[in-house]
């Protein structure tokens, strides 16, 4: 099979870099270091395109495939280094406006699609809960039907773009246990009863802003369903197929900007009269990013094209996300090493690099939960 780009692919994914390089490279470390969400940026990439790549045309939308959606944030990846609100619109993109586009009514769309696809409308999604942590469909927060209303109680946690939120995707138990009890429910902010924590406060990807949000017995009407009642953990899985790319998509940019830093610190840094990359202990490690790099591609992009063929990759997501997830930490960590002292100071940026690439074999299920679902789907566990 071949997975490399068409000329289309390789304009989209020049454009990204341009566009990146150009307006989300600089000032990140001040946005770091005071955690600020810069909504200004945020607006420039809806500009862009970028929040509206895979909703469709008819709703204001890019109408992307997601080969091509990989191609554009693998080079917002490269250019930008502001990898907190890269996630964040990878998010929106995937969690909020994904749902929605393929299984929301004509009336959800018109009112919500357009105003998430040109970012005037920023999307979260609540699927994860205090006490559920891995184990996604372990819910608490409950949905009881009222008349033609529906009641939600609970609180979810560690809800990326939360505290800017003007719209909430919120999965709830409306019946019994297990994946056939739970369900999809459009949350506008000014719900009564919703209550967004503050900012939470956070190693890495500082500039993706994060809070817990809490249901107090918040009405909702039928028409906040999104699908049909029961239908939330099918939506949910066929969600995380595409976000598990889409927030990867960003990190094989990073590992290739990274890789270039490096080699060209190798030939310029020496010890003595001699080059740092005439070492061994340098040139294997650089080999090895480059090998990690290489196969992360391959697996990303195999996942996205079989779900564009198939409807699902459940396996190749999961493959795809645990492999570039544990590379890109790697890479970040090797990056360091070859700089040495330099790479521990943060001038030089790589140990916030590292710092934003710790998240990744955690969030949108963790390296543990992808091992687990590709062995279950062997017959193990």
């Amino acid at each position: 099979m071949d997975f490399d780009w068409t000329d289309d692919h390789r304009d989209l994914r020049r454009s990204a870099v341009e566009f990146a390089s150009r307006v989300l490279a600089d000032g990140v470390t001040e946005r770091d270091r005071a955690g600020s969400f810069p909504r200004a940026l945020w607006d420039a990439c809806a500009e862009f395109g970028l929040q509206g790549m895979l909703a469709p045309r008819e709703w204001g939308g890019g109408g992307h495939d997601l080969l091509s959606a990989v191609a554009i944030l693998e080079g917002i990846g490269y250019g930008a280094r502001d990898n907190g609100l890269v996630f964040s619109v990878a998010a929106h993109a995937a969690s909020c406006e994904g749902p929605l586009a393929a299984f929301g009514t004509e009336e959800q769309k018109a009112e919500w699609l357009p105003r998430l696809a040109d970012g005037s409308v920023i999307g979260a999604t609540g699927m994860t809960e205090p006490d559920s942590g891995s184990n996604a469909l372990a819910l608490r927060t409950t949905a009881e039907p009222s008349g033609d209303q529906w009641i939600l109680t609970g609180s979810k946690t560690f809800v990326t773009n939360a505290p800017v939120a003007e719209l909430f995707v919120i999965y709830a138990r409306t019946d019994g246990a297990g994946f056939a009890g739970v369900t999809c429910f459009l949350l506008p902010r000014d719900t009564e009863g919703l209550t967004v924590g503050p900012p939470m406060e956070k190693m890495g990807l500082r500039t993706s802003p994060m809070a817990q949000i809490h249901l107090d017995e918040c009405r909702l009407p039928g028409s906040a369903v999104v699908g049909s009642v029961s239908s939330g953990a099918m939506i949910f899985n066929q969600t995380m197929d595409v976000e598990r790319l889409l927030v990867m998509a960003p990190a094989l940019g990073v590992m290739e900007r990274l890789l270039e830093r490096c080699v060209t610190h190798a030939r310029e840094r020496t010890a003595g009269s001699v080059p740092i990359g005439k070492h061994q202990a340098i040139s294997h490690r650089i080999a090895d990013m480059e090998l990690s790099l290489e196969a992360s591609r391959l697996l990303l992009y195999r996942a996205a094209c079989t779900r564009m063929r198939r409807g699902t990759a459940v396996r190749d997501s999961a493959l795809a996300k645990l492999a570039v997830s544990e590379a890109y930490v790697e890479a970040c960590r090797s990056a360091i090493q070859i700089f040495g002292g330099y790479g521990y100071m943060v001038d030089y940026e790589l140990e916030r690099e590292l710092r934003d690439a710790l998240a990744t074999p955690l969030y949108v299920g963790t390296s543990e939960v992808q091992r687990n679902l590709i062995a279950g789907l062997r017959g193990l566990g």
